[in-house]
């Protein structure tokens, strides 16, 4: 098992690139298979997320080549299995997105209920309810989630609250269905931009994208192939702005669009750091940082995926601030970890309380999730002595060379692997198929 190892009290200065988003990445993948024609895929990360969804489309039958380190082809000329397992959907929650492709394409879907991080309750009733009033058939076993169709055809579809997975299932359902879907409450995030961008690409007819109100004109046939370049991760992006206000320190964060992080310009700003936009970076530099709250709401909101990050930048900063997260109860998962190296934080309900600035002390901790984890490096750099960080690897599931990233900041960060202790089995750089 390989673990982080970090040596912290440094700033971290420079220049960073920011990766293709992963979660833009999988959505688009799974829409491969709404056509029978090659599909050519650029700026695709090479994240382990990704190389699970090539694996759940080899399943199904698709045709899938790593023509590069982030250039995929895939064809889905046949679909010759509909039933995912827990093989494949355990380490991954996007496997969801195969739900609403499947059903499309092929009239049927078998999905094993998904793993991924344990942040909360994800509701997926929303997706059910979306694919029914399309005119599937929907049954919810313990294990899986089970939904067939002769033909879908075109609905109203008023969502609960904007979730990102279920708008992205049901744009991919409504594409090949008869008629007219109308998709009410709809997530806003650019990936779920970035997706209509690949299917408008391939054909299809979809106006609304980025408000409330998504209308989708079905094509009652396949799609055709298309080439398209993943858009940036944002929270990615995100991730190093808030470790350069930490250390404060001097960081340009390239290939990102600043209308994308407009939420977290404008609380780094309230805590003391001066922010500078041009075309597509953001330039951060912090010193003397205050206390400022959030509230994580979706996209154009504070993003739930930067609560984490920002509460260990708290942490370094003078005052008292209330970190509340309105999307998952169970979003405080790096608090104990904070806290063990010296932290001022408590939990109370669906908030966390944070005084600063804290002298971090360096600590052997364990990674709980992905954006946990992001908050527990951030806090390694701002530390000091040695931190050490286990089960790294849900860092590799969305961030792409996160500790060469940050050497390139000037931060002493490196893989290790302990005396003893057996390799991690992993491909993140072979071509599936082969």
């Amino acid at each position: 098992m390989e673990h982080l190892r970090i040596a912290g009290g440094g700033r971290l200065e420079g220049r960073v690139p920011v990766s293709g988003s992963t979660n833009a990445a999988l959505p688009v993948m799974a829409a491969a298979l709404l056509t029978d024609q090659p599909v050519e895929l650029a700026n695709v990360p090479s994240t382990e997320d990704v190389v699970t969804m090539a694996r759940v489309l080899e399943h199904v039958g698709a045709s899938v080549s790593r023509c590069d380190v982030h250039r995929w082809q895939l064809t889905a000329a046949d679909v010759g299995l509909t039933a995912i397992g827990a093989d494949l959907t355990g380490r991954m929650r996007g496997s969801l997105l195969l739900l609403g492709a499947l059903v499309g394409r092929a009239g049927s879907a078998t999905i094993a209920k998904p793993g991924g991080d344990d942040i909360g309750m994800r509701r997926v009733e929303q997706h059910l309810e979306g694919l029914r009033l399309m005119g599937a058939e929907i049954e919810e076993t313990p294990d899986a989630y089970i939904a067939t169709a002769r033909r879908l055809h075109g609905a109203r579809i008023d969502l609960d609250i904007p979730t990102v997975t279920g708008t992205e299932n049901l744009m991919m359902a409504a594409v090949l269905a008869d008629g007219i879907t109308v998709i009410g409450n709809a997530a806003r995030e650019p990936h779920v931009y970035d997706l209509a961008r690949f299917l408008a690409g391939m054909g299809a007819h979809i106006s609304g994208v980025g408000s409330e109100l998504i209308v989708v004109e079905g094509t009652g046939g396949l799609l055709h192939g298309t080439t398209h370049s993943v858009t940036t991760d944002y929270i990615e992006a995100g991730t190093y702005m808030v470790a350069a206000a930490a250390t404060h320190g001097d960081v340009v964060v390239e290939r990102t669009r600043p209308s994308d992080v407009r939420a977290l310009v404008h609380k780094l700003r309230a805590a003391g750091c001066d922010i500078t936009e041009s075309g597509n970076q953001v330039r951060v530099r912090a010193e003397r940082l205050r206390a400022v709250d959030v509230t994580t709401w979706p996209h154009p909101g504070f993003a739930t995926d930067l609560q984490p990050q920002f509460g260990a930048l708290m942490t370094q900063a003078h005052g008292t601030s209330i970190i509340s997260e309105a999307l998952y109860e169970n979003r405080f998962r790096h608090v104990p970890e904070l806290r063990a190296m010296g932290a001022q934080i408590s939990v109370e309900g669906r908030s966390s309380i944070i005084t600063g600035p804290s002298r971090l002390h360096a600590e052997e901790l364990t990674i709980p999730d992905i954006r946990s984890g992001a908050a527990l490096v951030i806090s390694g750099l701002c530390a000091e002595g040695v931190t050490q960080l286990a089960r790294i690897y849900h860092l590799d599931r969305k961030y792409e060379d996160m500790e060469a990233k940050l050497r390139g900041l000037g931060a002493d960060v490196r893989r290790v692997r302990l005396a003893g202790e057996e390799p991690e089995v992993r491909d993140l750089t072979g071509v599936i198929g082969d």
